[in-house]
């Protein structure tokens, strides 16, 4: 039996969702289907690639991922299927394949909509495309071999020998922030010195944490998530509200907002390393 996920940027409001389950088990009926996320950000693709990435990695082999997210910004006519670390994801040809994997992977192939201009049209060809790989059908027979799509990179982080600076790429339900520095990239800089995480002009925390538990209720915390990525908290209590972060946003990003715009100044979050 196949295994499917979904990630999307549908929400759960309504029939959308169902009926693209549906969809996929008329065309196969023992597909094991696998909800990620259904409020994926359609601004915030690097938190798209957050989740979707570290979700992924530990799926079995030959795993079919669909991701659905802002799939009408603009005319996009065709889809991809792409092979990466033995897994196959299937997504618009919009940028955000290369988001998740932060490479280009190594085959790729196109598949077009056939101009088809409504969602559960669109979903009825992705439930035709993975019943056909679940059956056994080669991805070469399905799609054509490409290496003409959409690249975007994923959001790169700042490093100088003083500091290392990044964004918030995700606030959980808690909100807690998660931002895109990694532990390998602050262990391969840091040298063995002290440091600071600074956030939100003149806010601080200082050293590491094992977790939440690890300072009193109320106390700021910064610590190595489970997907080894930097995240700031507040123990029993919520980071972002209290001090007003907020995620990285596409648009502002691409309209150029300087960091003196409020909002985009409070995506932002330096480690500074302290002889």
């Amino acid at each position: 039996m196949a295994i499917v996920t979904l990630s999307t940027d549908i929400g759960q409001q309504d029939y959308i969702v169902g009926a693209f389950k549906g969809q996929l088990l008329s065309k196969k009926q023992d597909l094991i289907i696998v909800d990620i996320c259904h409020y994926l950000s359609q601004s915030n693709f690097p938190e798209a690639a957050y989740i979707c990435g570290n979700a992924f990695k530990h799926f079995p082999p030959q795993t079919i991922h669909i991701v659905i997210v802002n799939f009408f910004e603009k005319n996009v006519e065709d889809l991809l299927i792409a092979e990466f670390n033995n897994q196959i994801i299937i997504c618009a040809d919009n940028g955000i394949l290369t988001m998740i994997t932060d490479a280009e992977p190594v085959v790729v192939y196109k598949l077009s909509y056939n101009c088809l201009n409504t969602f559960l049209q669109i979903t009825q060809q992705i439930s035709e495309v993975v019943a056909a790989i679940a059956n056994g059908n080669k991805i070469s027979d399905i799609g054509i071999i490409t290496n003409l799509f959409v690249v975007k990179n994923p959001l790169r982080i700042t490093v100088a020998e003083n500091f290392i600076k990044g964004h918030i790429i995700f606030i959980d339900n808690f909100e807690n922030v998660v931002i895109n520095i990694s532990k390998q990239v602050f262990e391969t800089h840091r040298k063995g010195r002290k440091f600071i995480v600074i956030f939100k002009r003149n806010e601080k925390v200082e050293g590491l944490s094992n977790g939440y538990l690890s300072v009193k209720d109320g106390d700021n915390l910064a610590w190595f998530n489970s997907a080894g990525y930097l995240e700031l908290a507040v123990n029993k209590g919520n980071m972002a509200g209290l001090f007003g972060l907020q995620e990285f946003n596409e648009l502002n990003y691409k309209e150029g907002k300087s960091m003196q715009n409020k909002l985009f100044y409070s995506t932002a979050v330096t480690i500074l390393f302290q002889d």
